[in-house]
């Protein structure tokens, strides 16, 4: 039996997941799930890397939750890619106007919810009633911009993916021609199936790589010494 490794992107119908093998050419198969939890529960996807926060924080401090903090860094002009996560309590929030109220309430300085951040809320709320620590052997969070910046030698994306929320042709075709250098054909990343946006499906192949190098023991962690929720869930991204 093949051991492969799945690269996973929300998108409008749910998720979008790249499986490649472990090892070997780059050969993906795409497909799109309504729930994470079928790809969770298909015991063949050794390592999966996801792109959404895992592990909240009750309170978040002057330097934010770690994980964004650090990949910024490393992003420069690409790091407004990487939204700031509230609190849990202002995760579970449903209303934007009570969301913002609650990570006010539960942040120091007090912050707001970006609207951008408040619209994944439902996919995080999802892998969070999922996740438990023991998942975490398998599941892992990654960030594909982290990623595209590890493929391309640790030096963010010149062009960004999408300009005023739309997306950016050139943009689109930089990261492309980087996951090809790495391995994919062209014709694996011509066309998203319906559902799915070109960009997700950019991020679940750029993510797929990064399982790759997960489940190789070539990932980095950042940070390199997690600090974990209230609930025991790992807050890290991987790269």
């Amino acid at each position: 039996m093949t051991v492969r490794v799945v690269g996973v992107d929300g998108c409008p119908t749910g998720w979008i997941a790249v499986s490649i093998a472990a090892d070997g050419p780059v050969e993906p198969e795409v497909r799109i799930v309504a729930r994470f939890a079928e790809l969770v529960a298909d015991a063949d996807n050794t390592v999966i890397a996801v792109d959404m926060p895992i592990g909240l924080p009750d309170f978040v401090g002057p330097e934010g939750r770690g994980p964004e903090r650090l990949v910024r860094q490393r992003l420069g002009p690409r790091q407004s890619s990487v939204f700031s996560v509230p609190s849990r309590s202002a995760v579970m929030t449903a209303d934007y106007r009570d969301a913002c109220a609650v990570a006010s309430a539960t942040s120091e300085p007090p912050r707001m919810v970006a609207k951008q951040c408040f619209h994944i809320f439902p996919k995080i709320r999802e892998i969070d009633a999922l996740m438990t620590p023991a998942l975490e052997a398998r599941v892992f969070e990654a960030h594909p911009e982290l990623a595209f910046w590890r493929l391309n030698g640790d030096a963010a994306m010149r062009l960004p993916k999408k300009v005023k929320s739309r997306p950016n042709p050139d943009g689109l075709e930089e990261r492309r021609a980087l996951l090809a250098r790495s391995g994919y054909a062209a014709e694996d990343l011509a066309r998203p199936p319906r559902g799915a946006g070109a960009d997700d499906l950019l991020d679940a192949a750029v993510n797929a790589l990064i399982a790759r190098r997960i489940l190789r023991g070539e990932a980095e962690s950042f940070p390199a010494e997690p600090t974990r929720d209230a609930r025991g869930l790992r807050m890290a991204i991987w790269a």
